[in-house]
């Protein structure tokens, strides 16, 4: 869907059935109407954006002005040990107990 496909034309209903297809979707009659309705939408806006004017517009890296917010590496008490325990399936000795995944 090149810039062609946003002057005017509009997505049929075999071509949403084809994407479908391709993504392996399994959608009914009226869903694909639905899905076509959106896509046309989109593409509207799309064409609606292309349109305007960006001349002069220096590119930014995101929307929106972002700095980043740091927080103090403080030490804190942390989970006692016997609740984090608490909900382990097994514990010996005060630890956690897993299945061994790396054999010897």
């Amino acid at each position: 869907m090149g810039c062609a496909r946003l002057s005017g034309m509009s997505i049929t209903l075999d071509e949403v059935r084809h994407v479908a297809r391709l993504a392996r979707l399994e959608l009914d009659d009226t869903e694909i109407m639905s899905l076509q309705g959106e896509l046309n939408a989109l593409l509207g806006h799309f064409a609606d954006i292309q349109s305007i004017d960006s001349r002069g517009i220096e590119p930014k890296s995101h929307a929106v002005a972002i700095q980043n917010v740091w927080a103090e590496d403080e030490a804190r008490p942390g989970l006692p040990r016997d609740r984090a325990l608490r909900n382990a399936p097994l514990s010996r000795a005060g630890l956690f107990v897993v299945p061994q995944i790396i054999e010897d």
